[in-house]
């Protein structure tokens, strides 16, 4: 009832601004005046080319009168509550969304600044922890520091030096301390830098992540066919300046052609608008592998899915982020995933649904994962074979959706140990640094 009640004064507010008659309106788009007020308060389903009609005449697009619109404006809204630890109504946010759709954009955006904000603290938070590149830069400025305090220490302490060795001194303390100003400026040149959560710290594996975020992790040239296309997109990137990142990025864009060649776009849509985005149906459906249909999944822009691959030892190999799940780019991560139960299951596929604790009195956020780990490589015959976990994680979902295979409520998991609110926890391995008020 909320998504008809805003088409329909939405179409009347859009009238009345335009300086039109009820009945001019009808006339112009083919329907009685008594329809169109039926229409304007409520009590008529609108859509079709009636809907476009309309939308044409008023000079707005079709989506902004269109009740899915509507729906999806009152579900975002209903999420940025939640995440609040607020709880309003449906009829409350329509109502909202009605009356003043200039100021619920406005709280939709703000509740998306206020996820991303929380999103760079968590990485930054993160990123200081465990960045090995940021450790070694602190342990080289340390001992350049002491090298520096012990010669001045000698000089200081010994009246009596003889002439080259006091010019050694001088020249090794000259040395130290253009070394020190050398790192100590590299040092906060990368501080200064870290706001931006993509910015290259060191790694081959995060000069990848930040290649596959610069494409949106979605290849439109792979797609088509196009011959050549992974060299192209290989050598026309500024991310990947190692040949180790080269190797790791040219692997994975030979995985996705491989992919996108099995389950071309059109197939894996159709296949989506028949059985909906259930990886193991989709498989089934499709004759495919099911972490390859995962990975697929991952690759459409429009449903946001996100991704996390490792291998049998834990390591992260692939990460593809989605809107509230937290995937740490430092650190060891929450054991408690279903991508880490998979691996003592092989072959078994999982569907579980998770919720990521809040901060600040925050409720929890809801997801569907789909998880499994199969053999990647087997090097000999009886040789056990190399494990690969893949995960699969659906954008949030509202409470009380039913959940394929998985149970009716969530299981609560958190990011990392370093970076989770959650003080209660049997799995925790070390205290957290996050405060219940950030």
């Amino acid at each position: 009832m909320a998504t008809r009640t805003l088409a329909g004064s939405r179409i009347r507010e859009r009238r009345i601004a335009q300086g039109l008659r009820q009945a001019d309106l009808a006339a112009e788009v083919g329907i009685s005046p008594s329809y169109l007020n039926l229409i304007e308060h409520n009590r008529r389903r609108i859509g079709g080319k009636l809907l476009q009609a309309l939308a044409l005449r008023l000079e707005v697009d079709t989506s902004l009168l269109a009740e899915g619109a509507e729906q999806e404006v009152i579900a975002r809204l209903g999420n940025v509550a939640a995440r609040l630890g607020e709880e309003i109504g449906v009829s409350s946010s329509a109502d909202f969304a009605n009356r003043f759709p200039g100021w619920a954009n406005l709280v939709i955006r703000a509740g998306r600044r206020i996820d991303e904000l929380e999103r760079n603290v968590e990485t930054l938070t993160d990123r200081l922890t465990h960045d090995p590149h940021l450790a070694a830069t602190l342990h080289e400025v340390l001992s350049t520091v002491t090298a520096i305090r012990s010669t001045a220490s000698i000089l200081s302490d010994t009246r009596e030096i003889e002439p080259e060795w006091r010019d050694r001194f001088h020249r090794n303390i000259n040395e130290d301390a253009a070394r020190l100003a050398d790192r100590a400026q590299a040092l906060v040149g990368f501080l200064d830098g870290a706001s931006d959560t993509q910015s290259e710290v060191g790694s081959p594996q995060e000069e990848v992540a930040g290649f596959l975020s610069a494409y949106g992790w979605h290849f439109a040239a792979l797609e088509e066919g196009r011959a050549g296309a992974a060299a192209s997109y290989l050598n026309g990137s500024a991310h990947l300046k190692s040949s180790s990142a080269l190797a790791i990025a040219g692997k994975y864009l030979e995985c996705y052609r491989e992919d996108a060649a099995q389950m071309p776009l059109e197939t894996i849509r159709a296949a989506i608008e028949q059985q909906g985005p259930d990886p193991l149906r989709l498989a089934t459906l499709l004759g495919q592998d099911l972490a390859g249909v995962m990975r697929r999944l991952a690759t459409l822009p429009e449903h946001g899915f996100g991704l996390v691959v490792c291998d049998a030892s834990g390591t992260m190999l692939y990460r593809k982020p989605t809107d509230g799940f937290s995937i740490p780019r430092f650190g060891a991560l929450c054991p408690l995933w279903p991508l880490f139960q998979a691996l003592s299951r092989p072959m078994m596929p999982l569907a579980q649904r998770v919720m990521m604790p809040g901060r600040g009195g925050m409720s929890e956020t809801l997801f569907e994962t789909y998880a499994v780990a199969q053999a990647v490589l087997s090097t000999d015959y009886g040789a056990d074979p190399l494990l690969e976990a893949t995960m699969l994680i659906a954008p949030a979902i509202p409470e009380g959706q039913p959940v394929t295979g998985g149970a009716a409520t969530g299981r609560l998991i958190g990011a990392s140990c370093r970076i989770c609110p959650r003080e209660s926890c049997a799995a925790r391995r070390e205290p957290s640094i996050v405060s219940v008020g950030l």
